[in-house]
């Protein structure tokens, strides 16, 4: 592949742009910078100060240019300034899209968008939403959606070009069934010595689903032990939850946000994925490369993810999803189907590789001069 200099002569030049968003984005925007470097492009990640902090984009050899999350003047004044005679711009998830298509007015710099997941709002804001999404898929060469779902949207709403894009799970993972991984630590730290451990990740917000899960633990509170919830993640419904677990004496727990979500998974009997329709769920992703029955909600494109690799049941059913883990607690060698499935499933993925060399040949594609007749 003709990548980093396809013309024979300077390095392509390239400005990735993140909102400093959900962290699948950043985690993808820092191994895509790291794997472009590798291969002799220049990269200027245009991110809020503190995404840099906690991913290091330095550190995969990019620049760095702090541009606040808002699209306010400013923020796009100096992304415009950090545009200036590069080849392509890369934008990652919808408000951070917008800020480039901004930024490149009056510019015949090629844009290539990645939608993550779909964005979420309500009321008037999702109207706001529906015009910005309008907007970025109409200015973008090209629309790489996450999923089929997302890359049908974009061409639902306007993009010329949309393409299925190959995102793989970034970062440093525990290693499967690793005999010398902390399980027993974790365990005793959660308080989950003797009785079954359940985890969920995400933010504290309603499309997560966590109603319906602190609905069907209430179900299985009655199990003698009763299996443990843990929930990490931070958001609006922390104070609402936390009177719910209280007031109904649920056996759960929210922990916060935490950087340790691969050595949760790692000490859990089974993950649970109860809502929230995002496009590739971090969380199916992690459980099933380190071996953890997965029970999840069929909602977004989480069945075009994990395949017939988790249990898989209806949206905002709390009696199926509490039926269906109570049925994995008392069936081994179901989970260890799963597990195998989940490991075959995985393989499947896009690698680090793959996903490089996909956005390299789209890159290559809209930078390329058109052959002389």
């Amino acid at each position: 592949m003709s990548s980093h200099s396809p013309h024979g002569q300077s390095p392509l030049r390239t400005v990735q742009v993140l909102g400093g968003g959900n962290a699948g984005s950043s985690a993808h925007v820092r191994s895509l910078a790291a794997g472009l470097v590798a291969r002799g492009v220049r990269v200027t990640v245009c991110a809020p100060v503190e995404a840099d902090h906690t991913y290091d984009f330095r550190g995969a050899g990019a620049e760095h240019v702090h541009v606040p999350r808002s699209s306010d003047p400013a923020s796009v004044a100096a992304l415009r300034a950090a545009c200036t005679d590069v080849d392509l711009v890369h934008a990652h998830g919808l408000h951070a899209s917008f800020r480039a298509v901004l930024a490149l007015s009056g510019r015949r710099t090629p844009l290539v968008v990645t939608w993550h997941n779909r964005a979420y709002a309500e009321g008037a804001r999702a109207h706001l939403l529906r015009l910005l999404e309008r907007r970025v898929a109409k200015a973008a060469a090209v629309v790489l959606g996450t999923t089929s779902d997302l890359v049908d949207r974009a061409r639902r709403t306007g993009a010329r070009d949309a393409r299925l894009a190959a995102v793989a799970l970034s970062g440093p993972r525990p290693a499967a069934e690793d005999p010398d991984r902390p399980r027993p630590k974790m365990r005793a730290e959660l308080g989950a010595i003797g009785r079954p451990l359940l985890i969920a990740v995400g933010s504290l917000e309603r499309h997560r689903g966590y109603d319906v899960l602190l609905d069907a633990a209430r179900a299985w509170r009655r199990r003698d032990p009763a299996p443990l919830l843990v929930i990490a993640g931070e958001g609006s419904l922390r104070a609402e939850l936390q009177r719910r677990i209280e007031d109904e004496g649920l056996p759960v727990r929210l922990i916060g946000r935490r950087d340790d979500v691969g050595e949760l998974l790692a000490a859990a009997d089974l993950a649970l994925l109860p809502g929230g329709e995002e496009s590739r769920s971090v969380l199916a992703q992690e459980a099933l490369h380190a071996r953890v029955p997965l029970v999840a909600a069929l909602a977004g494109a989480v069945r075009e993810l994990v395949g017939d690799a988790a249990e898989l049941v209806p949206h905002g059913d709390a009696q199926a999803l509490s039926e269906a883990v109570v049925r994995l607690l008392d069936d081994p060698e179901r989970c260890e189907r799963l597990r195998e499935s989940g490991t075959r499933q995985a393989a499947t993925w896009p690698s680090e590789d793959d996903t490089v060399a996909q956005v390299l040949s789209v890159y290559d594609e809209l930078t390329q001069p058109l052959p002389m007749i």
